[in-house]
């Protein structure tokens, strides 16, 4: 069979405020163990609004505005305060806009609004006004893609009945979730049950907040993309959130509750999970199911974590800065068979991090990078662009956390020294020419390799350049069950134009036809 192809990729970005100061963890567990303190008094301030949101650099780049390279000129050109503190695009101008062409900006009441419309357990309670309200805003938008008949059938659940003193009255005696736009409560999550701790308001909150910024992801890709919806026949779900009840705490499944909000009639799906290296093992995954024929068109999708909100929320309030963790991210992914055009996903060439890789940094790289290269008799310099892992240094570096992608490409232009691809005084030019600067959101998953893809596939497409690889890595110590670092890579490059064959020979095909004909001559010769 052929490779599988990087058909289209979508993005989503849900702008939430609110959630950072009622959901992220690092608020709640200040408010639990120090209610008083000076930055819980000081956070409001140094919440963004939706406009500065929408002109953020990064913001423009995760959308599909501004090219990696535009925002890297960018860089630096931010205050002297702002550069002192460690940030790169804080306050530079950028005219943005919502709409990208990989995907948009989500203002948090059109979020709340579609976690309504994700429920499907009627847990979720809006007040009347704010849900008529954005029930008007919704039809208004989605009646440019669906008939009068099909928005009747969506929102057939939608009442508009809910008064406030009933939302009070859940949050009290019944331990419900509050919903808040601009500091005003407008809805509420109830738990799904009396005692089951996992299907609690919070987690019902958390699970519905990834569904719901998943959808609109997948929602991104089939319009910007002009997507039959009908093809898509399997959907894989790849966040860090997890659902089921107290007998299967992570039982699943995320990607057919995301599908069957989204339309997608014809796929079946399930979750895949690795923490921040989740997307890489769901695009190999994808790409080798549609090459082994099992399915044709494969989505990977993810919504955003809602308890990271804020996360370095006080290192950034304390550096005087605006809270750049208040927004949620969310990808689509599309892979489909070869049609000679689109990029192929080289999966007879992974970097793979095994069990005794162990987890120093240069072990890591070298099972991740060098392995798959050597497999294909490449040297570094061959790959015009590593995908690591894209987070923005807005959020890092104030943190004391320095610039992940610049060091994950400062670490592989030393293994290329070492293997002799570059000189040591290149290592500056190699990081500049094969590297990029972050701009995903610190969302774990969400920065992981895959922010690139969309413009990946663009600028493979236009003979910019030939050859990607992602490098997607996860924390599994995070988990407690194990110490063990994770890790996969592929490489992603031009298509032959071959549909049947792009993948060519591989060394195991040249040995079984060179044992055959052996095999042959042989026969012959005892014939003879």
């Amino acid at each position: 069979m052929s490779y599988a192809v990087l058909k289209d990729a979508a993005y989503a970005i849900v702008h939430a405020p609110d959630m950072v100061i009622n959901n992220g963890t690092t608020q709640t567990v200040e408010r639990e163990v120090n209610p008083d303190s000076q930055y819980l008094k000081d956070i409001k301030k140094h919440l963004r609004k939706f406009e500065d949101v929408i002109n953020y650099a990064p913001n423009q780049t995760y959308i599909g505005n501004l090219h990696p390279e535009e925002l890297k000129k960018l860089a630096g050109q931010c205050s002297e305060e702002v550069k002192k503190s460690g940030g790169s695009w804080i306050g530079v101008p950028c005219k943005g806009d919502r709409n990208g062409k990989f995907g948009e900006i989500f203002s948090e009441d059109e979020f709340i609004f579609m976690m309504k419309i994700a429920d499907s357990f009627e847990l979720v309670y809006l007040e009347s006004e704010f849900e008529k309200k954005m029930k008007e805003l919704y039809i208004s938008k989605e009646s440019k893609f669906k008939s009068e008949e099909d928005l009747n059938k969506e929102l057939s659940g939608i009442k508009c009945e809910t008064k406030i003193a009933d939302i009070e009255k859940l949050l009290k005696e019944e331990h419900a979730e509050g919903l808040y736009f601009n500091e005003k409560l407008v809805g509420c999550i109830k738990r799904a049950h009396d005692v089951d701790i996992n299907l609690s308001a919070h987690v019902m909150f958390e699970n519905l907040a990834v569904k719901a910024s998943g959808v609109m992801a997948l929602k991104e890709l089939i319009r910007k993309k002009n997507i039959d919806a009908s093809i898509i026949d399997l959907v894989i779900e790849c966040s860090e959130e997890a659902c089921g009840d107290m007998n299967q705490r992570g039982g699943g499944n995320f990607a057919k509750s995301v599908a069957e909000i989204a339309g997608i009639p014809n796929a079946t799906g399930f979750d895949i999970r690795g923490f921040c290296a989740a997307p890489s093992h769901a695009l190999v995954t994808a790409a080798s199911l549609v090459k082994s024929g099992s399915y044709k068109n494969v989505v990977i999708v993810a919504g955003g974590a809602t308890a990271k909100l804020g996360m370095n929320g006080k290192s950034h309030v304390g550096k005087n800065l605006p809270i750049i963790e208040d927004i949620l991210g969310a990808f689509a992914i599309l892979i489909s068979e070869n049609d000679g055009i689109h990029p192929v996903i080289r999966t007879d060439l992974l970097g793979k991090h095994t069990v005794s890789t162990g987890s120093a940094p240069q072990a890591v790289m070298n099972s991740l990078v060098v392995n798959p290269l050597e497999k294909a008799n490449l040297k570094i310099t061959d790959i015009d662009k590593y995908t690591v892992e894209m987070q923005n240094p807005d959020v890092t570096k104030p943190a004391g956390a320095g610039d992940v992608p610049e060091a994950n490409y400062k670490m592989i232009a030393a293994i290329g020294v070492k293997k002799g691809d570059i000189e040591r005084s290149q290592l500056a030019e190699f990081v500049e020419k094969h590297g990029m600067s972050g701009w995903a959101p610190t969302q774990g998953h969400i920065p992981s390799g895959v922010p690139y893809l969309g413009y990946a596939i663009d600028d493979i497409m236009s003979g910019k350049i030939n050859r990607v690889m992602l490098v997607g890595k996860g924390s599994l110590f995070l988990g407690r069950m194990t110490n063990l670092f994770d890790g996969i890579s592929v490489i992603i490059e031009k298509n032959s134009g071959d549909k049947g064959g792009s993948e060519g020979v591989s060394k195991e095909e040249v040995n079984k036809l060179i044992a055959n004909a052996m095999k042959d001559f042989a026969k012959s010769m005892l014939g003879e």
